[in-house]
């Protein structure tokens, strides 16, 4: 998942970065308006987090260009502006959330998951126990998938290694996470092991015209999301949550 965070105090912004960073996101920054008002034109985000107060132009405003442009990118405000008519001000922009300042990191990371869920940008639970991104379901326990009425049947590695790839959405997953997640140590797999798994899942969850879901990051490992992550990597496809 790809964040843009806009905000003038840098003293704020790099440990906020740093934060999101260490819970898997990929986070932009910017520190006026202008430069943020350009990130948000050109860049794919699945979240614009936006300070009220910004030199060049306001978040407001920022907020209010998206919109007009018929964008729906989900925007949450920081803001120490905390009267009730700030607060109606700044959802009537066209905001998603709004939070004041001072506020609590946990408060942040959870207001972050929940416009992304409701954005159909992240990972979530169902009612049911089964993980969903985008148009992908996976009940794990069954080792069964399903996605635009097909149902896909999965072997125990399949499912393990969907199952780990749906859990971390949009973060890189090496060659050494991938192998140490899906064998103990004891049963250590050949070289092309996850090459050959990661094939066999492809022609199984990507078919057709469907959109591409994993994506090879060239000598580093794989990363899993939807079209958000389309414009940072080329397919090679040839068609805290609680775990399953």
């Amino acid at each position: 998942m790809k964040i843009l965070l806009v905000d003038d105090e840098v003293e704020l912004t790099q440990p906020l970065s740093r934060l999101l960073t260490r819970e898997g996101y990929i986070v932009d920054a910017a520190y006026d308006g202008r430069s943020g008002s350009e990130h948000a034109q050109v860049g794919s985000y699945d979240l614009l987090i936006l300070d009220w107060m910004l030199p060049g132009k306001t978040g407001l405003e920022i907020c209010q260009e998206l919109r007009s442009q018929g964008k729906t990118t989900p925007v949450l405000f920081l803001t120490a502006k905390d009267t009730l008519d700030d607060r109606v001000q700044g959802l009537d922009a066209g905001a998603d959330d709004y939070l004041v300042k001072p506020f609590e990191l946990r408060e942040l990371l959870a207001r972050v998951r929940a416009l992304l869920r409701r954005s159909g940008s992240q990972t979530y639970e169902t009612s049911t126990g089964h993980l969903t991104v985008a148009d992908l379901e996976l009940d794990c326990e069954n080792q069964v998938a399903y996605r635009q009425g097909r149902i896909i049947e999965l072997s125990q590695k399949e499912s393990q290694l969907l199952q780990y790839f749906m859990e971390h959405t949009g973060q890189l997953m090496t060659h050494a996470q991938i192998t140490q997640n899906l064998w103990p140590e004891e049963e250590q797999p050949s070289s092309n092991a996850i090459a050959a798994l990661i094939r066999l899942l492809r022609r199984k969850i990507e078919v057709g015209k469907e959109t591409a879901l994993i994506y090879t990051v060239y000598g580093k490992g794989y990363r899993f999301g939807a079209s958000s992550v389309e414009s940072l990597l080329s397919p090679t496809s040839n068609s805290p949550k609680q775990r399953c």
